[in-house]
């Protein structure tokens, strides 16, 4: 069963009629939900979960006890010796989300550094996230730095200093392109040392179809 991370700000308490039809999508598609423990888009998702009986719901927490677990799911508890309560201590387990999942789906209020930095992760990752950015009530692919790029315009200039002051946002940004330059630099030898690139089965299709629709 594949993995969807969904994540969002923490001051989006209520769930956009959108994004609870994306939900269905995700339900309907057989993917298992992996979903934090904060309050906000977190817990909103959980009260939507159990609202309608889901039960391939993972919730993630960093430490030994989510905060919150509404439908009394499966948990994943992530070890960390980050202090309680601080970013790091939190951060670990998010990354742990990105690892462990397939497709992102993020629900975003246009500055939150947190849902941010979620979706730099899958990117990161050769991943796809779809965003929905509150304010505007749209959705957007996010499979490279240049759609990260095009993401942050939405972000005011105290919301940009923001997040570079919290999570390296530019610095990040650059490494990313960095990184993709040097793959594009390889791709001429990459018949001379028969680089194989994963098939998409016809269930992954279906799959970033649902989210996209």
């Amino acid at each position: 069963m594949k993995n969807v991370f969904v994540s969002g700000s923490i001051n989006i308490k209520k769930l956009d009629s959108k994004v609870i039809e994306r939900l269905k999508n995700i339900i309907s598609s057989n993917l298992r939900v992996i979903v934090g423990d904060a309050s906000g888009v977190d817990s909103s998702i959980q009260e939507y979960l159990k609202s309608n009986e889901v039960r391939s719901v993972v919730v993630y927490c960093s430490g030994d006890k989510p905060r919150n677990n509404i439908g009394h799911w499966d948990t994943k508890k992530v070890d960390t010796s980050y202090k309680p309560g601080t970013r790091q201590f939190f951060t670990v387990k998010d990354k742990a989300m990105a690892a462990d999942c397939d497709y992102g789906f993020m629900i975003w209020n246009g500055s939150s550094t947190g849902t941010l930095s979620n979706a730099i992760e899958l990117v990161e990752r050769n991943k796809i996230a779809v965003v929905y950015v509150s304010k505007t009530k749209q959705f957007f692919n996010i499979k490279n730095v240049q759609d990260i790029e095009k993401l942050i315009k939405f972000m005011s200039e105290t919301s940009l200093e923001k997040a570079d002051n919290k999570i390296g946002l530019f610095k990040k940004i650059e490494s990313i392109k960095s990184i993709q330059h040097g793959i594009f630099d390889i791709q001429p030898i990459e018949a001379k040392i028969q680089i194989k690139q994963p098939n998409l089965t016809q269930h992954s299709i279906e799959t970033s179809r649902s989210l996209a629709r």
